[in-house]
């Protein structure tokens, strides 16, 4: 199996892929395949977040690029600026990974977050594509623990800051 626990910041071109999907691309150890078919074992530092066109390099040297995996979404439109800023309100007080798009909100497809969205009044599209949602002011464990240990903290897609 090969083995992938660092990122890659080099010049040296991807000779692999890894496609996942988003729910795949926040897991900080996980067993899958390369484009090829070939096993892998990811052992990256905890809190990494995968993005389309990251590169790691696995312990025997190849380069690997990620590929975002196209997945069920749903793509929210809004008749104005201040129903798509309200129905962004609305996912991100559920603490919802939300891909910013032009004028249109995306999250993963669940019944009852389009349900909501529609009662906001937004135009919904079911579609197939990859997910990059927003990784969001504490996506990299910022918090303020000079407040105290009881002070409540974001949780950011999978990962606790």
């Amino acid at each position: 199996m090969l083995l992938i626990e660092s990122l890659y910041t080099g010049d040296t071109p991807a000779t692999e892929q890894l496609v996942l999907n988003f729910d795949a691309r926040t897991k900080s150890r996980l067993r899958t395949q390369l484009a090829s078919g070939e096993e892998v074992g990811l052992f990256l530092p905890r809190g990494t977040i995968l993005r389309g066109g990251a590169m790691l390099e696995s312990k025997d040297g190849r380069i690997v690029e990620v590929v975002s995996a196209p997945e069920a979404l749903v793509e929210a439109r809004c008749a104005s600026a201040l129903e798509l800023t309200r129905a962004a309100y609305h996912l991100g007080n559920r603490h919802v990974a939300v891909q910013v798009c032009d004028n249109a909100l995306r999250i993963q497809q669940d019944h009852v977050l389009e349900h909501m969205l529609e009662g906001l009044g937004a135009r919904l599209t079911r579609l197939d594509a990859p997910f990059e949602p927003e990784a969001g002011a504490y996506a990299h464990g910022h918090h303020h623990s000079e407040r105290g240990a009881t002070e409540a903290r974001i949780h950011v897609m999978g990962g606790a800051a």
